[in-house]
């Protein structure tokens, strides 16, 4: 899950960095914004700036050919308190990608190493992301990398039901409805534009995490966010590293297919690119 920009740009792949929001220029700002008021309504640079300047740092995605940036998601470092105890935890802002680069696993990437980086400084506890998601895109962010989350679209987890509600009563209480599990930041909030990202109906059939999103949150294109949170131990962080090299050892063997049945490896890809 290393970065090796040389490679990515090779490759001619984007490429993602972590970097705290006090090394952002304003050029780069401004790219920011250029991409968030393409996708996102009801919003002004300055609001923009305003709730940046709050965040601890921020992930970038380039594209390998100029290095522009094509994507980003904030980060704000922030414990919670679960029954009188702190719990460490970091929170995601604004996440959005350039629609062209959409299926790029930069972010993961990028994301991966800040967790392990973030696990290392709180060795003997577990580490939570808590986010609040608007848009499918990034509970499916959480759904298909985390092994133990809440929400979970298979009723898991269940555990972590009080971990949500305690941060939402700390940090949004004013907004936070508990018979909804929504929270809800009024009319001058900015939702995803409604071209951006909607849900099908056969996107519902083919995906039940999808399907599992807008039943729990069936208002997302009036902006309101649903709560969720990833929980982090050492034996999650060995499961990542364990899936990360089985699947090099599939596209290796993959490979090795190719050369004998190229038909099938079509076939099979042309399958898996359908899944949502």
């Amino acid at each position: 899950m290393l970065e090796f920009k040389l490679l990515r740009q090779l490759k001619k792949e984007p490429y993602s960095e972590y970097k705290l929001t006090s090394q952002i220029s304003v050029q780069d700002l401004k790219r920011m914004y250029g991409i968030y008021q393409k996708y996102y309504a009801n919003t002004s640079y300055e609001i923009f700036e305003s709730d940046f300047l709050k965040k601890t740092g921020v992930f970038l995605i380039r594209e390998p050919k100029n290095k522009h940036i094509v994507g980003f998601s904030t980060i704000l470092e922030r414990d919670f308190l679960v029954d009188g105890k702190a719990q460490h935890a970091f929170f995601s802002g604004d996440t959005i990608i350039e629609q062209e680069f959409w299926g790029s696993r930069a972010l993961q990437r990028a994301m991966y190493r800040y967790i392990l980086a973030y696990k290392f400084r709180h060795p003997f506890s577990p580490v939570y992301w808590i986010l609040i998601s608007k848009g499918f895109k990034t509970y499916l962010l959480l759904a298909n990398n985390y092994y133990s989350y809440f929400p979970h679209y298979a009723d898991k987890n269940k555990h972590l039901a009080d971990y949500v509600t305690s941060y939402c009563e700390q940090y949004f209480s004013e907004y936070y409805d508990p018979q909804t599990g929504l929270i809800n930041f009024g009319a001058d909030y900015q939702p995803l534009k409604g071209d951006v990202a909607p849900i099908t109906k056969e996107m519902r059939q083919k995906n039940q995490k999808i399907e599992f999103f807008e039943d729990k949150n069936p208002t997302w294109e009036d902006g309101t966010e649903l709560p969720c949170i990833g929980e982090i131990t050492w034996f999650d962080m060995y499961r990542y590293v364990e899936r990360f090299l089985s699947k090099l050892d599939s596209q290796g063997k993959g490979d090795s297919k190719k050369k004998a049945k190229p038909a099938l490896h079509i076939a099979d890809e042309n399958a898996s690119s359908k899944v949502a």
